[in-house]
């Protein structure tokens, strides 16, 4: 079963400084039918504006990824770590109690585009120190992991993301560890099917729930970017 969550439907903030689309519930928004699945608690869309930055803040028990789409960021945390990061990156944080996280777009001129994402973390595994990688421009690349498999980033939780570069007109076959994952269009259309399902088209900001399914084909119309988060079943 595969369920649309289009961009129109998600969460949205204009402050000025701040743009935002929320899939889940988040700060001012809140849907009491969206507050999380299953372990992904948060999965957000920022635009910063030049110079724009967020206060100092500590985060729950959650693993914390970035994914830099546009621009380039400083973050810092109150042990007086920092890590200067630019398009193209994935920053991969793993919070800790007591501890305070910034960002900064450091540019005069161009505004900050980025994805991020909460996945609750196992309370019996130990905070790592940030992990970074940089997105290549591969078809399917695993960029996070429980074992750190395909010199992926370590997540203290059992989920699986990969990263999609595909080009226009064609098709990729998505295996999945467990019964559960979410899709999430970065740019691009492109059709998603799976056994239990019929074609469903997906625009460019656009998500689907996956349930029940083994495979899903994606097959695009356009050069497509887009993320995917397979979640285990427990």
């Amino acid at each position: 079963m595969i369920i649309m969550r289009t961009a129109n439907q998600c969460g949205k903030a204009d402050y000025g400084w701040l743009q935002a689309r929320y899939t889940f519930s988040f700060g001012h928004y809140f849907d009491p039918k969206f507050l999380n699945y299953r372990t992904l608690r948060v999965l957000n869309q920022e635009v910063l504006a030049p110079k724009a930055e967020f206060q100092p803040k500590s985060y729950p028990h959650v693993d914390v990824l970035n994914i830099i789409l546009q621009g380039e960021a400083q973050y810092r945390d109150s042990e007086g770590n920092n890590f200067h990061a630019r398009q193209g990156d994935c920053l991969l944080f793993s919070a800790r109690q007591g501890i305070r996280y910034s960002e900064h777009n450091t540019s005069d001129t161009l505004p900050l585009t980025r994805l991020q994402l909460w996945l609750n973390a196992c309370p019996q595994q130990e905070a790592r120190p940030l992990q970074h990688r940089v997105l290549p421009n591969k078809p399917l690349t695993l960029l996070a992991s429980p074992t750190s498999e395909n010199n992926s980033l370590h997540l203290r939780q059992q989920a699986w993301i990969s990263y999609l570069v595909l080009q226009p007109h064609n098709s990729q076959i998505l295996s999945l560890h467990g019964k559960h994952a979410y899709l999430q269009s970065i740019s691009g259309n492109a059709i998603i099917n799976g056994n239990q399902s019929r074609d469903i088209k997906i625009k460019c900001g656009d998500g689907v729930f996956i349930q029940e399914e083994q495979n899903v084909m994606l097959q695009t119309k356009t050069p497509f970017r887009g993320l995917l988060i397979d979640l285990a079943d427990y």
